[in-house]
């Protein structure tokens, strides 16, 4: 299966993962251009932890990006190219995001995350990152979830690691965050 670029697809064009995941203490739903300001806010407020590992936190973190990239995630949702969900605890406070990416190629989908520095060490990206995993897992035509990090970020890679994930494989690249090593870990589901 391919998209109108010919680049492989591992989704049918009719499948969709649920828009709201309750988790306990905790939901995933998709962004709304509400979320805007808040999203900014959560970026700002952990901006020396997200820019040393996240090429795209970059100085000075302008408001515009965040409503860029709300604005996007409707598309990516609707072309099946990328599945984003805000972490949002019971007060419905802005903890992070979570997404499920077209772009490992056939059979397979990535997450990709980050976390607000003052919620994490409780487990929230984990339960977070196992529920996505299900997700992606019983979609129609997925074998296997991956999850790829930089080496050095080890709070990232401890994630796919407590999920019983295995590394497959450490691949060389350019760096493209301040703190990247250089080597990216290939995390794949079991």
């Amino acid at each position: 299966m391919t998209d109108a670029s010919g680049t492989p697809r591992a989704l049918p064009s009719n499948v969709f993962p649920p828009e709201r995941v309750e988790i306990g203490g905790f939901h995933l739903r998709r962004p709304t251009l509400a979320d805007t300001d808040e999203l900014y806010a959560a970026v700002v407020a952990s901006f020396a932890e997200l820019h040393a590992w996240m090429a795209w936190c970059t100085d000075p973190v302008e408001i515009e990006q965040q409503r860029s990239w709300i604005e996007r995630s409707e598309g990516s949702w609707t072309s099946l190219g990328m599945f984003h969900w805000l972490i949002v605890d019971d007060r419905d406070a802005l903890l992070g995001s979570i997404s499920l990416m077209d772009r490992v190629g056939p059979g397979g989908l990535e997450i990709g995350y980050w976390l607000r520095s003052d919620a994490t060490g409780r487990g929230v990206m984990t339960r977070a990152a196992a529920s996505v995993t299900e997700i992606g897992l019983g979609l129609p035509g997925i074998e296997r979830v991956e999850i790829r990090c930089d080496a050095a970020n080890l709070r990232s890679a401890a994630v796919p690691q407590r999920l019983g994930y295995r590394l497959a494989q450490e691949v060389r690249v350019e760096p493209a965050a301040p703190a990247d090593s250089g080597l990216d870990q290939h995390w794949v589901t079991p």
